[in-house]
């Protein structure tokens, strides 16, 4: 992360009740885990985003979650960034991701969308791909089920067995990139996974 005064934190999502609990809104799932973990509340809205600013780990961080719906997510970040003059290495976006079995977290950085539609809407956006991602991921849909119908689907009883923690989890590796930055956070989260 580059010494910009702010930090954004992002988690990915589609807004409404009708999404809330899908595959593809795991990433606000997460912010909303980092959230409760801070003993803080989503209680301001701003540049089409629910947010809450906070001092974390010794950092001023914006927790974002965009309410533009999941393929126009750049637009929203992308407004906080230029307002508040936050460097795209100090962004860390959260977001479901199918090439990762149901709750593996994979950190990466400067890595293609891999067809994901928000992180494309993000890079296309910010023009560059400097940023960090929190992978959290969602399995490949069962054979003859549509992608669509996957990522907009609600979580089985195995997955629901291990939201809470792939949440906690998620959280924990923004933090630690806060705190020990992206290198040492690569080292301990991304281990165990395949891709």
């Amino acid at each position: 992360m580059s010494d910009s005064k702010y930090k954004i934190i992002a988690g990915l999502g589609n807004p409404g009740k009708d999404y809330a609990r899908t595959r593809h809104n795991i990433g606000f799932l997460v912010l909303d885990a980092l959230v409760s973990k801070s003993r803080l509340i989503f209680d301001k809205t701003r540049f089409d985003s629910e947010y809450v600013k906070a001092r974390i780990r010794d950092k001023d961080v914006f927790l974002i979650k965009p309410l533009t719906y999941m393929n126009r997510s750049g637009l929203s970040i992308q407004k906080f960034a230029s307002y508040y003059k936050i460097e795209i290495e100090d962004i860390i976006i959260v977001h479901d991701d199918m090439d990762l079995e149901f709750g593996k977290i994979k950190i990466v950085k400067s890595r293609g969308h891999g067809g994901h539609n928000g992180v494309r809407s993000i890079m296309e956006t910010f023009g560059n791909n400097d940023y960090i991602r929190v992978r959290v991921g969602v399995g490949h849909p069962l054979t003859g089920r549509d992608i669509t119908g996957h990522v907009l689907g609600g979580f089985s009883p195995a997955e629901t067995s291990l939201l809470d923690k792939t949440t906690d989890t998620a959280s924990d590796a923004c933090l630690h990139i806060l705190e020990k930055g992206l290198i040492s956070a690569m080292n301990i989260f991304n281990r165990n996974t395949d891709r």
